[in-house]
């Protein structure tokens, strides 16, 4: 569990490699093979980004009970939003709902893995 919650170096690679996988999944064409293989890979990253955070969670929630437990219902949010736009996607029905409300999620919960005390102090 140490390396987990040592820092959160492994939990942050984890949340940029999702979004970038994720992106690209995004812009791939629907019915490619490719897609199909990345989306695969970009469900491996959601529970490498649920697990470290979940670690990170319960040793730090100490500090801000509150705030890390919005934090973590917004990563959970923020991974819902990904879902949904490639599943939109894949049934050529509109997603840009979908990707607001994405982009909107993200903001809020790096903004406040930033805030919280054991992030880095950006504003």
């Amino acid at each position: 569990m140490d390396l987990l919650t040592n820092s959160t170096h492994l939990h942050i690679f984890s949340w940029v490699v999702g979004i970038i996988v994720f992106l690209i999944a995004a812009t791939q064409p629907l019915d490619s093979k490719g897609r199909k293989i990345l989306k695969m890979v970009l469900r491996v990253f959601y529970i490498l980004i649920i697990g470290t955070g979940l670690a990170l969670f319960i040793k730090y929630m100490s500090g801000d009970a509150a705030l890390y437990g919005v934090k973590f219902l917004f990563g959970i949010l923020t991974i819902g939003m990904m879902e949904m736009v490639l599943a939109r996607q894949a049934k050529h029905k509109p997603a840009q709902l979908f990707w607001i409300l994405f982009a909107i999620s993200v903001l809020i919960t790096v903004g406040l893995g930033f805030h919280l005390p054991f992030g880095i102090k950006l504003f």
